[in-house]
């Protein structure tokens, strides 16, 4: 008597099994792709750019600047003052990363003797990898590569914050307010009133610390955090709120270990995480006289910051984590 997909002679129909696996891949791959990763949620904080050939060695773009300013000039002049342009080239190449699982043949036969489902266990824990390294590579890079990411790029400004010497936990509201429009400043000056900061990316305990201050006595007072959203050197002058959130990467990131605050314009004009292939689920196949095999692959190119002027690293907000 058949029992699964043993025949009449006690060995393994690989062909009989290999509809059925195929079937449950596809259950899996479902599944995966209905499940989100909140933890690992890069693209809320820098912006995901998925453009062109998902199989291209890398990306090439081109910066443009300019120079030459107009002047007093005679109606008979023959000397009129010429603006001028030069253009660099830059590239930036891609990866491929990838996780996989495997199935046995005891699991094949019990799953279709009972009717139940192939386990999603691994291919869940295998999805979560690659959303982890991807997330990984987007906030710190990888050392394998050579690559930096958002919370440390050596063309990024850095500097401890202006009122030095304790960390929020223990500053007053003004001294807390100080330090984020230094931040958002800086961006200004060092771009020539080019540049503005629309983002504040901060340390959890950092987060946590302004989301939870009142300004006042009782429940009627607004939080240290919607107050600098809506007081800040940025809104003033373009009548927009600061957008502020929380970055778990930032609190180690400073150069003494401690929390760093970012502040930039999130825009992929200014910073980009190249993903030309986002996570892909591949075909099951056969690996062997008795097992299958599936597996999940993605294509980045990491974190690239195109204008490192319109961000600004600013140390030691936090203490470092003990």
């Amino acid at each position: 008597m058949r029992q699964g997909f043993i025949d009449a002679n006690g060995v393994f129909d690989a062909q009989a099994a290999l509809p059925f696996v195929i079937g449950q891949g596809r259950n899996i791959e479902t599944k995966i792709y209905k499940k989100r990763y909140p933890s690992y949620d890069y693209a809320s904080v820098i912006p995901v750019v998925t453009e062109g050939n998902e199989w291209a060695i890398g990306t090439t773009f081109f910066t443009v600047d300019v120079a030459g300013e107009a002047k007093f000039i005679s109606g008979s002049a023959n000397d009129m003052p010429m603006v001028s342009q030069t253009r660099d080239q830059n590239s930036h190449d891609f990866a491929m990363i990838g996780s996989g699982w495997d199935w046995t043949i005891e699991q094949i036969n019990q799953a279709s003797m009972y009717g139940v489902p192939l386990t999603a266990t691994d291919a869940m824990t295998a999805s979560d990898s690659v959303e982890r390294m991807l997330y990984n590579i987007a906030m710190t890079g990888s050392t394998e590569k050579s690559w930096t990411g958002f919370v440390n790029d050596p063309n990024v400004s850095r500097a401890d914050v202006a009122t030095a010497g304790t960390f929020w936990g223990s500053k007053t509201n003004e001294q807390i307010l100080a330090d984020v429009n230094g931040a958002l400043t800086r961006v200004n000056t060092q771009t020539k009133e080019v540049e503005y900061a629309d983002s504040l990316a901060l340390p959890p305990e950092a987060f946590r610390i302004i989301a939870t201050r009142r300004l006042g006595e009782g429940d009627g007072f607004a939080t240290l955090l919607e107050y600098i959203r809506k007081n800040n050197v940025y809104t003033a002058e373009t009548q927009q709120p600061l957008n502020i959130f929380s970055v778990r990467a930032l609190a180690t990131a400073s150069q003494d270990g401690g929390g760093r605050m970012v502040a930039f314009r999130r825009d992929e004009e200014v910073i980009r995480f190249h993903l030309p292939m986002p996570k892909r689920v591949l075909a099951p196949r056969q690996k062997s006289l008795m097992g299958f095999e599936q597996g999940i692959i993605a294509r980045t190119g990491g974190v690239e910051v195109r204008l490192p002027g319109a961000m600004a690293y600013a140390d030691e907000i936090t203490a470092p984590p003990t």
